[in-house]
């Protein structure tokens, strides 16, 4: 079982007192706790089972304008007197920076919404074993299919974030996630997909079966694929590859790029960005939302916030330092967003695939094509070529480019939006990419 909060708050509290008498001006401690437990398939028969106890501890302290900080796994008082005697000293001897400090007091969280994100329940090894069979049974049901791997995990954790203004509050979270990895192979090719499910509760994950199901599934039709021509075409991208694009966007609007001037969307508060009818939301509060929190890693409070309104930029995500930078307050985004996600669009999935003559639907990209620098966006992909809105056969081996500030303009959201992640999209189309090919 994961440490309570009273032996949690014990150790923040004495760190903060002995800082205190060392002479520090401001200070701040987050004490965390986690266990976790997995268990791995590999082609029918087990291949591993482990757990894993991590106590730990990170400590900051100021001095004026000056910060340090420092971090163990060891909570014993003789180490934690030595820690902080440690991380005082480098204080002293470290640069002002004029930006440093503790988040202003008025901005801390002082009530806790309790967003349901902890299940008590512990699934024993057996179950987990019991769980995994059934997964690797149905995906490897197809003779195609010619290699598997699956794990189930579960983890408990909680935290303690006090600091000298004051704050002192945690909460327990949970997580149980189940994975399929399927490697299909026809006299053409040899193709791998996968699925998984992770979520806050047990009883809300995916059903053992139907997810080797969909991962055999998925990894089968992508056989034989064909090549394509090059060519400047509307793409359409799967939900899971869709979010992606949202979560290059995250990055762009981060206070820390826009505060060193590296992001394309600096200067674009109030400036229209994508096309009218988009909307982007980041959403902290959702009932057992995987990014849900209660405030960010600051203390600060967080609250939903539009950062996209009908197509124009109305927030950046902000943390305290990087807020001064820019003289605006933090709005609880230390860490990035929560639940992140563009909202539904008004048309409906089948009625997106229809929507041209001919589209390429990607279910996978390859590599780290997004630069939030100049906006450009390039990497490999694989997926399958749609005519008449008909998946007619699998394509690979090409390449998909474009800008973002131009990609932002021509985007197109189906209305089928669900949460299976932190972040969230509708199956997204984006009209005039340019796909290099053979």
């Amino acid at each position: 079982m994961v440490k309570d909060q009273e032996f949690l708050e014990k150790k923040a509290s004495y760190c903060l007192g002995l800082a205190k008498k060392l002479g520090v001006t401001e200070s701040s401690v987050i004490v965390n706790n986690s266990v976790s437990e997995t268990v791995n398939f590999r082609n029918q028969k087990l291949d591993e089972s482990n757990r894993s106890d991590n106590l730990g501890i990170v400590i900051t302290t100021f001095i004026g304008k000056k910060k340090s900080s420092i971090s163990s796994s060891n909570l014993l008082n003789d180490n934690l007197n030595i820690l902080i005697e440690k991380c005082v000293e480098t204080t002293k001897n470290t640069p002002e920076d004029e930006f440093n400090s503790l988040p202003d007091k008025n901005l801390l969280a002082k009530e806790l919404k309790d967003l349901d994100l902890y299940d008590d329940t512990h699934i024993e090894n057996d179950e987990k074993i019991d769980y995994l069979k059934k997964l690797e049974a149905s995906a490897s049901s197809n003779k195609k299919i010619v290699n598997t791997e699956s794990s189930f995990s579960q983890n408990k954790s909680n935290f303690i974030l006090a600091n000298s203004e004051g704050f002192c509050d945690g909460y327990k979270t949970s997580s149980f996630t189940s994975s399929s990895v399927v490697v299909a192979k026809d006299h053409n090719s040899m193709e791998r997909d996968y699925e998984y499910s992770s979520k806050c509760f047990l009883k809300d994950l995916d059903d053992s079966e139907e997810l080797g199901k969909l991962a055999a599934d998925q990894t089968i039709r992508k056989l034989s694929p064909k090549k394509i021509g090059s060519e400047k075409i509307a793409i359409i991208f799967d939900k899971r590859i869709a979010k992606g694009i949202l979560s290059s966007f995250a990055s762009a609007i981060s206070s820390s790029a826009i505060s060193r001037g590296t992001s394309f969307l600096k200067d674009k508060i109030n400036q229209k960005i994508f096309s009218g009818i988009i909307n982007v939301i980041d959403k902290p509060d959702i009932l057992k939302g995987l990014g849900s929190r209660s405030f960010d890693s600051e203390g600060v409070k967080t609250e939903t916030l539009n950062l996209v309104e009908q197509g124009v930029l109305k927030n950046y995500l902000i943390d305290t330092y990087n807020g001064k930078k820019l003289n605006l307050k933090s709005n609880g985004r230390c860490g990035g967003s929560s639940n992140l996600y563009f909202e539904n669009g008004n048309i409906n999935y089948q009625d997106l695939l229809n929507s041209n003559s001919k589209t390429l639907y990607i279910t996978e990209t390859i590599g780290h094509g997004s630069n939030v620098v100049t906006g450009d966006y390039s990497v490999g992909a694989t997926g399958f070529l749609v005519e008449n809105g008909e998946f007619k056969y699998p394509i690979n081996e090409f390449t998909i480019a474009g800008n973002f500030k131009d990609m932002f303009q021509n985007i197109t959201l189906a209305n089928d939006l669900d949460f299976r992640y932190a972040t969230n999209s509708p199956t997204m189309m984006i009209e005039g990419m340019v796909v290099a090919g053979k």
